[in-house]
């Protein structure tokens, strides 16, 4: 297949915004939680927006030649990308290991990272723990609800990143806009919702027990990669880049890559680009740039 240009699935969710259908993305009420950029998910497949395939979902034509050696290995595609936009708080969660997930849920777990788009002042990311607590410290907060004391906030700004290791407890932010790049998971357990009801008067479901089996019960230290790699495992490797005029980005039969414009206009391969458009660029292809701006590479590395 040809390099192709994505459209994402739209996702509406209780803590949907307002910053991403403000910046472009289409929306039948002006909100947004989420857009499925890169997805081979049954309840969220990204459509190919050009060319001979238009109109179809991206994971019924791409074959194995087309995603790559490296990504054929895996019983499932393995990376599934997001923007994400906060218009208040998002629940307090975990996501368990593979290990702990195929045992007891029958699927793969969830490691992810995210890098901020753009933030209102003051707002942030609640990533980990301050410091060392039991599982007991951890249950009682929640049932005392004040589990956010337990947590670091960090103030973020548009750039910043952290890498989300399955068992970390973590939250996004209300006013946080960010690309998250993760395993193709959705297996979450929810710990904390702020006691907010859905526009059927209901909660959201807990999932406390599961989670305390899982979570990293350590003070969170930040992971920071070398050079322009924002985030790197075996399910992903997703790379900051930006340019000004021509550039080539070319694969080889190990890895397709994909590609998402967090600034910037121009052609890929002739076919537009703007700000937050995404590209699939397969294994053993070329994709030729003219334009500018700065975009977000992934692919799978061994």
């Amino acid at each position: 297949m040809d390099v192709v240009k994505l459209i994402p699935a739209i996702k509406d969710y209780i803590w949907s915004g307002t910053k991403l259908a403000k910046m472009g993305k289409p929306s039948p009420n002006g909100k947004i939680a989420e857009t499925w950029e890169l997805s081979f998910l049954n309840d969220g497949p990204s459509i190919i927006a050009n060319g001979i395939n238009k109109g179809k979902c991206l994971k019924d034509i791409a074959t194995k030649e087309d995603i790559g050696t490296i990504p054929a290995s895996f019983p499932m595609f393995p990376v599934l990308i997001k923007l994400i936009d906060a218009g208040s708080n998002l629940s307090v969660q975990v996501h368990p290991s593979d290990s702990y997930a195929l045992k007891n849920e029958n699927q793969f777990g969830k490691t992810e990272m995210w890098h901020v788009i753009e933030a209102d002042k003051g707002c942030g990311l609640y990533v980990g723990l301050k410091q060392d607590y039991t599982k007991t410290d951890i249950e009682k907060a929640l049932k005392e609800g004040h589990i956010l004391d337990l947590l670091n906030f960090f103030e973020v700004k548009a750039g910043d990143t952290y890498f989300i290791p399955s068992g970390t407890i973590h939250a996004i932010g209300k006013g946080v806009t960010l690309i998250e790049i993760q395993q193709s998971s959705t297996l979450t357990y929810r710990l904390y919702d702020y006691d907010r009801v859905d526009k059927n008067g209901k909660k959201r479901e807990l999932h406390i027990e599961k989670a305390l089996k899982v979570i990293d019960t350590n003070k969170y230290k930040k992971i920071e990669f070398g050079n322009n790699c924002i985030g790197s495992c075996k399910y992903f490797s997703s790379y900051r880049n930006s340019f000004n005029g021509e550039e080539e980005i070319e694969n080889d039969e190990t890895s397709f890559s994909s590609i998402t414009f967090l600034e910037g206009e121009g052609l890929v391969n002739d076919i537009p680009y703007k700000k937050l458009d995404t590209f699939f660029i397969p294994a053993n292809k070329k994709a030729a740039l003219k334009g500018n701006g700065i975009y977000i590479l992934t692919k799978l590395v061994k």
